[in-house]
């Protein structure tokens, strides 16, 4: 029942734990020797279990575990299929970028993915074009993760949305402006196994309480035969849209910063080896158990006005009040972790380029002094924060589109800088900032103008159109010097 205290109890505890380990990393930072690296990369020290859990939780979101069950309450077992596709993306991110991207953050002192374009293409222009690309498309990424958040607490207390919104921003920004990348680990390792047992738990209690698979399905196919089938009713789940998430949701999220970042970040080879494995196991599990329980959720809770509502509801409806408070605490784990690494990359952007900008072509300026940095690294991780927060006061009806934008317009700017960047020795700065601005530019018109091309998510054609722009222009322009390339392929 909603505004029962039990419910709250656990969900009280765990943002509690959260903001606790927030300060114990405080230590840490305290005693710092270099606060750029230990504050927006962790000292570079991660093992496997914690980046596994880290780069899952920061990949899964309020799209994973609010919105996309919400589609799948509406679309049925095609969204299900469709949401399996994003299995791959920690064996994608850590094998495409994980090993050059470590050993080349160190040589290069890199603790972002801006410090990473510097250093490759040795072009203001790139990195100004990156930054404002990250900042723009993570506040649209963070609002969905906002909206996200502030409806668990409504559905959790009758609590007005906005009261909810103010509750989850003050816990999300307190906990990532006080303990950095450290805190974030570590609470998204915490968070990991939250997700895993609320997982089981709800998924449980929906097959428990519409009588077991059997009559869920019967239900589901009472009410619309199309919930059964890998397109979905209206055949909105056509094989072009399909085919499309697969380059949407799988092999170009190596190009998201938030996870690529976490690359940088592990202690040495066999903790990548470990996390790919763990990381793997655990996406397909959390994909597979929380689509489940959307679309079980429509023959237990038929006649939802929003989707969105379905996971709050199902769990108030099939756990006890305790429980139901414990396992709540999985959704807004994965909401959390997510929006923490957003906003701790943010910030990583803004204050490296606001406080240790380059000067003369190579040469970095002199950095600020570190009580200095300790100021810019919080005061724009909170600015941030109520940016973000003032935005979520009015939202959308179905926040998975604004995650999947975010994650478009993200992946049309970074992924083939970075990619070609590691691999490809012709790639220089002028490829790179035709292919970020054309991608930029041409997801924009297509998203507003076109929606779908040829049935297809208009990423598709715009990552096409970028990297035929970055190797033209690569190629029709100077190679890239080898004093630059030399940390990228020295042995």
């Amino acid at each position: 029942m909603r505004g029962d205290a039990s419910i709250l109890v656990p969900v009280v505890l765990y943002l509690a734990l959260m903001y606790g380990l927030a300060l114990w990393t405080n230590r840490r930072l305290s005693r710092a020797d270099n606060f750029l690296e230990e504050y927006f990369i962790g000292g570079r020290t991660m093992g496997g279990l914690v980046l596994a859990m880290t780069l899952v939780a920061t990949y899964t979101s309020a799209s994973s575990f609010i919105g996309g069950p919400g589609v799948a309450y509406t679309m049925g077992l095609g969204w299900v299929l469709l949401a399996m596709i994003q299995l791959p993306t920690a064996w994608l991110t850590l094998g495409v970028l994980g090993k050059r991207f470590a050993i080349i953050g160190r040589r290069i002192g890199a603790v972002n993915v801006n410090d990473f374009l510097w250093a490759r293409y040795r072009s203001r222009a790139v990195v100004f074009c990156g930054s404002l690309s990250l900042v723009l498309f993570f506040v649209a990424a963070m609002v969905a993760q906002f909206i996200g958040g502030a409806r668990l607490f409504e559905s959790l207390t009758g609590l007005d949305y906005r009261l909810g919104l103010a509750l989850f921003a003050l816990s999300v920004v307190l906990y990532t402006t006080v303990g950095g990348f450290r805190a974030v680990a570590l609470t998204d390792t915490v968070q990991g196994f939250v997700m895993i047992v609320g997982t089981v738990a709800i998924l449980w209690g929906t097959i428990r309480a519409g009588g077991g698979l059997t009559p869920i399905m019967e239900t589901l196919r009472q009410t619309d035969p199309a919930l059964l089938t890998p397109f979905g009713p209206k055949d909105f789940i056509s094989r072009p849209f399909i085919l499309s998430f697969w380059v949407l949701v799988c092999f170009a999220v190596i190009g998201l910063p938030h996870t690529a970042v976490r690359c940088m970040g592990y202690r040495d080879s066999r903790s990548m080896h470990r996390a790919i494995l763990i990381g793997t196991f655990v996406m397909g599990f959390l994909m597979l158990g929380m689509h489940l329980c959307g679309v079980f959720g429509r023959a237990v809770l038929p006649g939802l006005p929003s989707g969105d509502s379905i996971m709050p509801e199902i769990t108030l409806r099939v756990l006890p009040p305790l429980w139901a408070g414990l396992f709540l605490a999985g959704p807004l784990a994965a909401i959390m972790s997510t929006v923490d690494s957003q906003l701790l990359l943010a910030s990583a952007t803004l204050v490296k380029d606001l406080f240790v900008r380059y000067g003369a072509p190579g040469e970095p300026r002199s950095i600020p002094a570190e009580k200095t940095l300790r100021r810019a690294g919080f005061a724009t991780t909170a600015l941030l924060g109520l940016i973000v927060f003032g935005a979520a006061l009015r939202p959308p009806s179905l926040i998975v589109w604004i995650n999947l934008f975010a994650f478009g317009g993200l992946e049309a700017a970074f992924l083939w800088p970075l990619v070609l960047g590691l691999y490809w020795r012709r790639a220089n700065g002028a490829g790179a900032l035709a292919s970020m601005i054309t991608g930029v530019a041409t997801f924009f018109l297509l998203s507003i103008y076109v929606k779908r091309f040829l049935g297809m998510n208009v990423i598709v054609p715009t990552l096409a159109i970028a990297l035929v722009v970055f190797v033209a222009v690569s190629l029709a322009t100077r190679a890239p010097d080898e004093a630059t390339l030399a940390p990228f392929w020295e042995d």
